[in-house]
């Protein structure tokens, strides 16, 4: 059994993106490439956007802290710590509208 203090890995990445020039950084802290299930934590600093892009499976969106926006066409859906987002199965985008960590978790679809 592994135990990820989540809230340790927040302070890090949210360090990470505030120094990077991308304002934003991210780890798999669960499954991979190879698994169905992965879970990744991002964290973006304020106005930093991951660009719109394909949906690989059934994912959600858990804000750990901040303000997120996330968009699919010509809606979107604002969430703050505690919320979790469905993410639609189609093209999508994330926003952070503050500085933000999230933890996206995708299942991917065959």
């Amino acid at each position: 059994m592994q135990k990820v203090s989540l809230d340790a890995r927040v302070r890090e990445h949210l360090e990470r993106a505030a120094a990077s020039s991308t304002g934003r950084s991210a780890e798999t802290v669960h499954g991979g490439h190879e698994h169905v299930l992965r879970q990744t934590l991002i964290a973006l600093r304020a106005g930093t956007a991951l660009a719109e892009h394909e949906n690989p499976g059934e994912a959600t969106v858990l804000v750990l802290r901040g303000r997120v926006r996330l968009r699919s066409g010509d809606d979107a859906w604002e969430g703050m710590a505690g919320d979790l987002l469905l993410v639609p199965p189609t093209r999508h985008s994330l926003e952070a509208i503050e500085d933000a960590a999230a933890l996206l978790t995708v299942a991917k679809t065959s």
